[in-house]
């Protein structure tokens, strides 16, 4: 399976961990173009100058990691395709350039189904997206991500909470029960 990752599954660290945590597993290929990671050092800025620094390390860090992740701007394709949110509309011609499988995104609203679908597309949560994979394999990612957050912060992290944070509450729940 091939999945663009929107910039707003990118930037929360817990959430990108667990993310390409999966991809590294061989559980997917993640796909971004250079537009999206831009995103994510853009949201980072606005926490200072240091979170932007850290993030374009991040960045530079998921490149070597996956080499074969970023796709080229296609300009001619973005401009026959259409979404709600004209800024969403290069997500949208990555995934279809790349012959991806699904968008992972929050943002349901500026990626409604009817149109990801008539590219052959699915939008997906990124609970529902991480919850639809090997299981086994999901647990063995939250649990090194979880216990390198606890490592960090040198407080206890259960999953469960942990999770919810990063904005995957059912996988949180799943993996706790």
């Amino acid at each position: 399976m091939k999945a663009v990752l929107d910039a707003c599954v990118l930037y929360p660290t817990v959430l990108r961990e667990v993310l390409l945590g999966a991809a590294r597993a061989g559980l997917y290929q993640p796909l971004w173009s250079a537009r999206i990671l831009e995103e994510w050092a853009r949201a980072a800025r606005k926490l200072g100058p240091a979170q932007e620094a850290l993030a374009r390390g991040e960045i530079a860090l998921a490149r070597a990691g996956f080499p074969r992740a970023e796709v080229a701007a296609q300009p001619a394709l973005e401009a026959r395709l259409w979404l709600p949110d004209p800024a969403d509309v290069h997500v949208l011609a990555v995934a279809v350039a790349a012959g991806a499988d699904a968008i992972v995104t929050f943002n349901a609203q500026d990626f409604p189904r009817g149109d990801m679908a008539a590219q052959g597309l699915d939008r997906l949560d990124p609970d529902g997206f991480l919850l639809a994979l090997d299981r086994g394999t999901v647990a063995a990612v939250a649990e090194a991500v979880r216990a390198e957050a606890e490592r960090l912060s040198g407080q206890p992290q259960p999953i469960r909470a942990l999770m919810k944070r990063a904005g995957l509450p059912r996988l949180g729940k799943a993996l706790a029960g």
